[in-house]
């Protein structure tokens, strides 16, 4: 048995076939990525969610360290809160600009 991050890995997988290790989970960059997407930008949200999900199913399919699933799931949410704060505000803008072009030229 090896033991890495919280996960017990044996080295040999169903029907005695050598099991590769889990990849590392990427729990705190996900993370970090989507709390920068709400915070400070729109394209850290968008690698956030892509990231995340792409981590998500990698632990659901037992190649990936799940002890980060918490921390991924959190990133990912973060990043798409952070994808539709910025539409919204962009879509604000848009309008806002629209109707001061309209009412200035009146």
């Amino acid at each position: 048995m090896v033991e890495g991050r919280g996960v017990t890995v044996s080295p040999v997988g169903v029907g005695g076939v050598p099991q590769q290790p889990l990849k590392p989970h990427r729990g705190v960059v996900v993370l970090v990525l989507g709390i920068l997407g709400i915070v400070v930008c729109f394209i850290c949200g968008i690698i956030a969610w892509v990231m995340g999900n792409g981590d998500l199913r990698e632990m659901n399919a037992g190649l990936m360290d799940p002890s980060g699933r918490g921390l991924t799931q959190a990133g990912r949410i973060c990043g798409m809160i952070g994808v539709i704060i910025n539409i919204v505000v962009l879509l604000l803008v848009i309008f806002a600009f629209f109707c001061l072009f309209a009412l200035g030229h009146r």
